[in-house]
């Protein structure tokens, strides 16, 4: 098998084995961190830890590019932890198990880290070499990207010196991206009232599971099954003819994954079990049937389980049902101005189930801010008309896109002499950083690049390894070409 740290470009590969190899989901990037500052200490470059973990690293031109505009390459440390049901991994304390699949660097049963661990490693691979030529340099190193954007929320002007900054985590080589949707998440909480169980009930888990998942940007456009909203169509159609008495719902792990899987306990009477396995299997064939071509794997799961002590009451598990029945999910809008890019979207991330609500946990993402505030009121009529509260939180701005940007220019007129072609100008519906740093560097010229990555925030996430070395020469050309200081 071919080893990861040989494969081109070999010291991109190398930093990105390093970075598998020390866990960094978000929340608890602190020990890569502080590999990274211990590296860029022995290495004599000025590294600092800003207020809330950001790390910026400087790095002075080579001899000769020293007119040159400061560029900021910038990539988050932090990575999605998703894995399968079967794999047994914990993500604060177990290494990335990468491997080599032909054409693709992929992961042995949990996300890969590929979202933006390539970018990070490429940023880190520039900062130790010595014969790549580039004028002064910085890399932005922000936490927390993937759960709430912190550390851009975070990063105070005058950190850097930047005119230019490359943001690393696109996610299709030969596409150059000058703007992304902002977003917020939308938190709605359904009252729970409880009751004794009938005790001549029979006690079951049902499990949704094998759907794809993935992004709920970049993949939200695929028609993919969002495990929640299947299984609450499930509970609208069978749970009053089968006298289901809800315990518990959960799905789902992150509110920017679709989610995989998702699960009920309930009771129900004895007699009606028969019923219950013929209608899981009427149910599964229907939404095979519905989505055979984008997700067809979709598989029900019926397991025995210990009788509750209590159950949801028939007020409180009618609301649940009718309120995740009714919510929106998916693509709400596309794009008029940009052709074949969501405009407007709602993924149902996370269900939990508490003592005394359930929590729904949903996220907006918008290229506009009126799209965005359209659900936001959707929602919120919703939760009111089923009894619900609401609250909105963490919201984050798009990137507007700048057509006469001077660093697109560049990046465009380079990938055109590297590969004989134009690349795709593109806007993405995802949360990019490249929105809250117009916050604190209004007129700092930015641009975004990347490798193809297929499957982010899912246990299938990939890396092209021949669009890792394509996203590398661009880079370093486009380094290269980055014009004196006025």
């Amino acid at each position: 098998m071919t080893a990861i740290n040989q494969l081109y470009p070999q010291p991109l590969w190398q930093w990105f084995e390093q970075i598998c190899a020390i866990p960094h989901p978000s929340k608890f990037e602190q020990a890569l961190s502080q590999h990274i500052q211990d590296w860029a200490n022995a290495q004599g470059l000025n590294v600092v830890e800003d207020k809330v973990g950001n790390l910026i690293i400087k790095k002075p031109a080579t001899p000769g590019m020293e007119d040159r505009k400061v560029v900021a390459l910038q990539a988050h440390i932090d990575m999605v932890p998703q894995k399968n049901a079967d794999k047994e991994h914990d993500f604060e304390k177990d290494p990335i198990e990468a491997y080599v699949d032909g054409e693709w660097v992929k992961a042995n049963g949990t996300t890969l880290g590929a979202d933006n661990g390539i970018g990070m490693a490429s940023a880190l691979a520039i900062l130790g070499s010595s014969d790549i030529k580039h004028g002064p340099l910085e890399v932005l190193l922000t936490i927390d990207e993937e759960a709430g954007m912190t550390g851009a929320f975070g990063l105070e002007a005058g950190m850097l010196d930047a005119e230019i900054l490359i943001n690393t985590d696109s996610e299709q080589e030969g596409e150059i991206y000058m703007g992304c949707a902002g977003g917020v998440d939308g938190q709605i909480s359904v009252p729970m009232t409880w009751q004794a169980p009938e005790q001549d009930n029979a006690s079951y888990r049902l499990t949704l599971s094998g759907l794809k998942g993935g992004h709920s940007g970049v993949n939200i456009h695929l028609g993919r099954g969002n495990a929640n909203k299947q299984l609450a169509r499930f509970l609208f159609e069978y749970a009053d003819n089968l006298a289901l008495e809800l315990v518990n719902f959960t799905g789902g792990s992150l509110r920017n994954a679709i989610p995989r899987e998702a699960n009920i306990s309930f009771m129900l009477p004895a007699d009606n079990v028969e019923l219950l396995e013929q209608n899981i299997a009427q149910f599964q064939a229907t939404i095979r049937a519905e989505l055979a071509i984008a997700d067809p794997d979709m598989t029900l799961t019926l397991q025995a389980i210990d009788s509750p002590t209590k159950v949801m009451s028939e007020t409180a598990q009618n609301s649940l049902i009718d309120l995740l029945n009714a919510c929106p999910n998916g693509v709400m809008r596309m794009s008029d101005e940009v052709e074949g890019v969501t405009e407007t979207s709602l993924n149902v991330g996370v269900i939990s189930t508490e003592e005394e609500q359930v929590q729904i946990l949903c996220l907006i993402r918008s290229l506009i801010n009126s799209g965005r505030d359209e659900i936001e009121g959707m929602l919120t009529s919703l939760a009111h008309l089923s009894g619900a509260g609401i609250e909105f939180s963490g919201a984050y701005p798009g990137w507007k896109p700048d057509n006469s940007s001077p660093v697109m220019e560049i990046v465009r007129a380079t990938y055109n002499g590297i590969y004989k072609k134009d690349p795709t100008i593109m806007v993405i519906h995802a949360g990019l950083e490249c929105g809250l740093f117009k916050e604190p560097y209004p007129n700092m010229d930015m641009v975004s690049i990347g490798p193809t990555i297929r499957f982010p925030h899912s246990p299938d996430e990939m890396v092209n390894i021949t669009t890792v070395g394509q996203y590398w020469e661009l880079l370093l050309a486009v380094l290269e070409n980055i014009p004196a200081k006025s």
